[in-house]
């Protein structure tokens, strides 16, 4: 799972108060259309509205455009306010328009398709107004209040300005949270609010980075790691302003803010884990569902499909329990959970394996791929204020330039009770051939436009992702039974979210209802299964995308293999997946419909 980048990915979303009465089409056309003009010149025009939109998205998201490396807002924070919020929703409307009115007859392929899908992002962003998610942004899963403190470790520090921007961004640390205290008070008035037990377990994550003491806090981490080339006196300026905006705003503030949680805020969350519970909860859980997949399909058919595919899983895996001498796959759990050459031995032991793993798959890239990325990779421990609510292991991008490396963070919280059988299929998911090779060959396309190369549909980034999982399996890896009863208990695992998640928000289970599916239907410890749970009652929806995506990766190529016969080269599939960056799924299967359609 992709993990920093979602967290400033999801505040580029335009959120406010829409009229909803506009239709699809008004917005797609505008008001009026312009006289017809040259190609070239429509060309030229789409091009400089694109990169205007994405020019106010870094301006509006300073932290995301810390994270991608361009370091003009590094003073800055988002502007959470009211008026902010309403002036975001203006200028999405103005752009769809403008959008709208750029004819795209005699445009390249690339460009129509930049042009279709700014313009779907910006409408569906409109169209999820109506929910206001700007005032529900607490969550234990990436939630608000661990955003800034996370965002430290993403920072590059090479420069005195860079320590005199960061110190000027923490000082505006009061104001943001200000302005999302006034936000989440709104929530509170109108009954929208998230269940109370993912509150709380936020609640305890800003307790921690509160009470840590200034000189030890994540914010005073750069002064640990100053470059050779900034001289004694200005490290000695920069610790002494540093140090004092950490004790007399930071924390002051995170404390404030705990407090404001503790006497206001949790006690007022919803009871019911379900988001049907909220004001238009059955809405917005749909228009998730849509969000999410880029599909259109109901909560009712995603059940069934979650169902369908646990049978199918439990069935590969019964073949191997019975192969390795247990008679059921409950007795073979048992072992497992028993078995202590099945648990990490160290931190660092966990670390290696995955690390070993990754090292076995980069020389048999060449392949699967033509098109192999050039960023370096590496893993890493999980920040530990975000170990406890946390998955296994997830993916922190790099740089397009190549300064800052890709990441895999791996979970270290309780590592004893941790299972080393599903490590294999966890390295390839977040690492190569899964997230760091797609999102690094996303951010080092040439000739598409900047946003191309940062999107993030869900069902596409992680449906590639446990897709590479299964790719493993195709190039013969996974030679330990074990280990290849882990990549299926990782398959189930993704099986049973689409079955869990509808389950809690469209059917009315109960936590305790999720936690027993979990336990019925995989060998998940108890550490992952309450984390696999909290995520799902603090992210409707989210966790759907990965199955649903690599599902229909896996039939665009069995329906690639069954066209082109001989003619099918998987180098060629996978490279005609990736080369547009990410995709809605609807999307990719059209492109896929089109290549299969040249190929022959």
């Amino acid at each position: 799972m992709t993990g920093f980048v979602v967290r400033w990915l999801s505040s580029l979303v335009i959120v406010g108060c829409l009229s909803l009465g506009t239709s699809n089409a008004q917005l797609q056309t505008g008001a009026s259309a312009p006289p017809a003009t040259s190609v070239a010149a429509r060309s030229k025009a789409l091009s400089a509205l694109l990169g205007e939109i994405w020019q106010d998205r870094l301006k509006h998201s300073p932290e995301f455009a810390s994270l991608i490396g361009d370091k003009r807002y590094n003073d800055q924070l988002t502007d959470y306010s009211a008026k902010e919020v309403n002036a975001s929703l203006q200028r999405g409307l103005d752009y769809i328009q403008r959008l709208g009115a750029i004819d795209t007859t005699g445009l390249s392929d690339q460009e129509k398709l930049s042009s279709e899908l700014m313009l779907r992002s910006l409408i569906d962003a409109q169209q999820g107004a109506k929910f206001k998610e700007w005032e529900m942004p607490i969550s234990p899963i990436f939630g608000f209040q661990t955003r800034l403190a996370d965002l430290e470790g993403q920072l590059s520090f090479d420069s005195v300005k860079d320590y005199d921007d960061y110190i000027e961004r923490l000082k505006k640390v009061p104001v943001q949270f200000s302005q999302v205290m006034t936000n989440l008070q709104l929530g509170v008035d109108e009954g929208r609010m998230p269940a109370k037990e993912s509150l709380e377990k936020a609640l305890a994550q800003t307790q921690g980075i509160a009470d840590q003491k200034a000189e030890e806090s994540v914010f005073a981490q750069p002064l640990k790691k100053f470059p050779n080339t900034i001289p004694a006196a200005d490290q000695k300026r920069i610790a002494t302003d540093l140090m004092a905006v950490i004790q007399a705003q930071v924390l002051p503030t995170y404390q404030r803010f705990a407090k404001f949680m503790k006497a206001q805020y949790v006690p007022s969350g919803r009871k019911d884990p379900g988001v049907w519970a909220m004001p238009n909860g059955d809405a917005y859980y749909a228009f998730r569902i849509r969000q999410v997949t880029t599909l259109d399909k109901t909560a009712a058919e995603i059940h069934q499909i979650g169902l369908d595919e646990v049978k199918r899983d439990e069935a590969e895996m019964l073949a191997i329990v019975h192969q390795l001498g247990f008679a059921d796959l409950k007795s073979f759990r048992a072992a497992l959970a028993a078995n202590p050459k099945e648990h990490p031995q160290s931190k660092e032991a966990l670390i290696d394996t995955y690390k070993g793993y990754l090292a076995q798959m980069q020389p048999r890239l060449p392949d699967l791929f033509g098109r192999l990325p050039k960023a370096q990779l590496e893993v890493v421990a999980m920040p530990a204020f975000a170990e406890k609510n946390s998955p296994m292991a997830y993916y922190n991008q790099g740089t397009a330039d190549g300064s800052r490396p890709g990441r895999v963070n791996v979970n270290l919280y309780n590592f004893v009770e941790r299972s080393l059988a599903t490590v294999e299929s966890v390295a390839y998911h977040e690492g190569i051939p899964g997230h760091h090779l797609q999102i690094s060959i996303a951010q080092e396309q040439t000739g598409l436009p900047e946003f191309r190369k940062y999107q993030e549909y869900t069902a596409f980034v992680e449906g590639w992702a446990l897709y590479s999982e299964r790719l493993g399996k195709d190039i013969g890896f996974y030679k330990d039974p074990y280990s290849d009863y882990g990549r299926l208990d990782n398959d189930m695992w993704r099986a049973i979210r689409l079955v869990v998640d509808t389950g809690v928000h469209s059917q009315h289970w109960t936590r305790q209802q999720m936690v027993d599916y979990f336990h019925d239907h995989s060998s998940l410890d108890e550490t992952n299964v309450q984390s696999e749970v909290d995520r799902y009652i603090a992210w409707p929806a989210q966790a759907l995308g990965y199955k649903i995506g690599q599902l229909k990766i896996l039939e665009l190529r069995d329906k690639s293999k069954t066209a082109l016969g001989p003619k099918f080269d998987i180098k060629a599939f996978h490279d005609q997946v990736l080369d547009s960056g990410a995709l809605p799924v609807d999307v990719l299967e059209q492109r896929v419909d089109a290549w299969i359609a040249a190929q022959k």
